[in-house]
């Protein structure tokens, strides 16, 4: 089968594999779609070190059961699924809890990120992917190139609004900062789920109208004038809320400045910013909640799988053929994408 394969620093090429094997708890999917995001692009960029290099990619992934494990239940070969983002024991303490997206077997805590396919596992990049059925969720009718994505651009920024939820009020602002693959799914859940006020920004004018069409009640350019415009809109006071899913140095400079004393921001973009807390400083409003924010749990992707049948939310593709996996890389990287690039087998 053909597999997008990470070979060298910043270099992918599409290898022939043998198609899986699987073992009797797991399923073999065929690859509807398989979305491409801004992690592969920093994956690739790691060195020439990195020990994933062989590997192939590919994190948001969905299609239909091709054969069945003799100990899988539930499912039956044409049966349209969505893989998780972030795989899980299911057993542990914390998954247990509903907290699997920090399973502390499977993605013990130091370990470069939580274990998914793509990142450690055999990716979805591919003609064929090998899945544990705990891993899988249904998506009815959903086109899988559609819902591929999902798994991480839903259901990150799905996350990290649950986990500011009682803040989103019908009287709160909420600023997003970002409009890319993560960041309008974000837009789209906050119209769709809460009632508070959405500021969004993003330095790309066909980003910033897309927000304008689908709930933004302001949609600005984030340059250096960003942050007296939005302490302007919220009468000096701040944001309750600020959502960053760009993380450079000027995005999280800009979160800073403008969320409200005992406010939250939480960090996603993989940008490479940075702050310093510095005790009896100006630089942190007192009382702000800060989270580094990374995938989700099974219940936040139902929760957006869900949004998505219901057509409250929905992932703006740009269609590639798997075969064509290296230009998509390309323009993902040039910024040429508008929403999510998915390569279709």
């Amino acid at each position: 089968m053909r597999a997008v394969t990470y070979v060298k620093n910043d270099t992918v090429e599409i290898w022939d594999k043998p198609v899986p094997e699987i073992a009797p708890d797991e399923v073999l999917l065929k690859v509807g779609g398989a979305g491409l995001c801004h992690s592969d692009i920093a994956i690739i960029n790691f060195g020439d070190d990195n020990p994933l290099i062989g590997s192939t990619l590919g994190h948001e992934v969905a299609g239909t059961v091709e054969k069945l494990g003799s100990d899988v239940a539930g499912w039956k070969e044409g049966d349209a699924a969505l893989v998780a983002l972030v795989l899980s024991c299911g057993q542990c303490r914390e998954c247990l809890a509903g907290r699997d997206n920090q399973c502390e077997v499977v993605s013990p805590r130091d370990s470069l990120a939580p274990l998914s396919p793509g990142i450690g596992s055999p990716g979805g990049m591919a003609d064929y992917i090998a899945v544990k059925a705990h891993h899988l969720d249904p998506i009815g009718d959903l086109d899988p190139v559609a819902a591929a994505p999902l798994a991480d651009a839903a259901l990150t920024p799905m996350h990290a609004i649950n986990t500011v939820r009682n803040r989103l009020d019908g009287d709160a602002t909420v600023v997003t900062i970002g409009l890319g693959g993560l960041g309008h799914m974000a837009l789209q859940i906050l119209a769709a789920t809460t009632g508070a006020r959405i500021i969004a920004l993003d330095t790309d004018e066909q980003k910033l109208a897309f927000a304008r069409e689908h709930g933004a009640d302001l949609a600005i350019k984030s340059d250096g004038d960003a942050a007296a415009r939005i302490l302007e809109e919220t009468r000096g006071v701040g944001a309750d809320v600020v959502f960053d899913f760009v993380g450079v140095q000027p995005t999280v400079d800009l979160a800073l400045a403008v969320v409200r004393n005992g406010g939250a921001i939480r960090f996603v973009g993989l940008g490479g910013g940075s702050f310093e807390y510095i005790a009896n400083s100006g630089t942190l409003p007192w009382g702000v909640n800060i989270e580094r924010a990374y995938g989700g749990t099974r219940s936040d992707m139902r929760q957006a799988v869900a949004l998505a049948r219901a057509g409250k939310i929905g992932v703006e593709v740009v269609r590639y053929s798997l075969d064509d996996a290296v230009q998509a890389f390309d323009d993902l990287h040039h910024g040429k994408i508008q929403g999510r690039a998915v390569l279709v087998p």
